[in-house]
């Protein structure tokens, strides 16, 4: 594992920071390639000074919203299309379609936001908002605040841990069992905020 490692490293030094913008926008898209792979390298050439912390992240969330724009543009255009015409063999039909429409119409900003940040989720997340047409603005605002969060807790690890790969194995547990108490806060604040301003409306 040690040896990969520094085939990563030696790969994303090679290809500098063109090639982590280009590794980060295919993770963001529907090819589920872990954003760990590149960017706790990235954090590790950062700590040699060998890269620029600042610039690793803006064009680490460069690559993030590039390839959630490319799902989005795909879902926002043919996705309809597409689940209308083979939806049936996933269970999804035009009264299900309209649900998730709705649910993002009402619901799309928290959950660009939450989608970034759950494992399993963040890869896929920009089909249903594009899928629901949802604000191009607000979802690219969400991406970028939810990717800012992923790529910078990423790089860290790196930066800290460097190579050790069972650190950065227990580390990033700890990370995604922290992010998924924080993602069930927001959703509990988020539904409490909704309730109450129901019931300030209706007063």
């Amino acid at each position: 594992m040690y040896e990969f490692f520094l085939d990563i490293v030696d790969l994303i030094s090679r290809f500098g920071y063109l090639g982590i913008f280009i590794m980060t926008f295919i993770e963001s898209t529907f090819i589920p390639i872990p954003a760990e792979v590149t960017l706790i390298p990235a954090g590790f050439l950062v700590a040699r000074h060998e890269m620029n912390g600042l610039l690793v992240l803006f064009v680490s969330i460069l690559g993030t919203l590039g390839g959630s724009l490319c799902n989005y543009w795909i879902a926002y255009h043919y996705g309809r299309r597409i689940l209308i015409s083979y939806g049936r063999y996933f269970f999804i039909n035009e009264k299900k379609l309209q649900k998730i429409e709705h649910f993002f119409d009402k619901h799309g900003s928290i959950s660009a936001f939450i989608g970034r940040l759950l494992p399993g989720v963040k890869h896929f997340i920009s089909f249903p908002a594009g899928l629901a047409r949802m604000n191009l603005r607000n979802f690219c605002f969400y991406t970028v605040c939810g990717g800012t969060i992923w790529c910078s807790v990423l790089i860290g690890l790196g930066f800290v841990i460097g190579e050790n790969d069972a650190l950065i194995k227990k580390n990033l547990q700890v990370v995604n069992t922290v992010l998924v108490i924080f993602v069930v806060c927001l959703i509990a604040f988020y539904i409490w905020y909704r309730k109450k301003r129901r019931v300030n409306e209706m007063q």
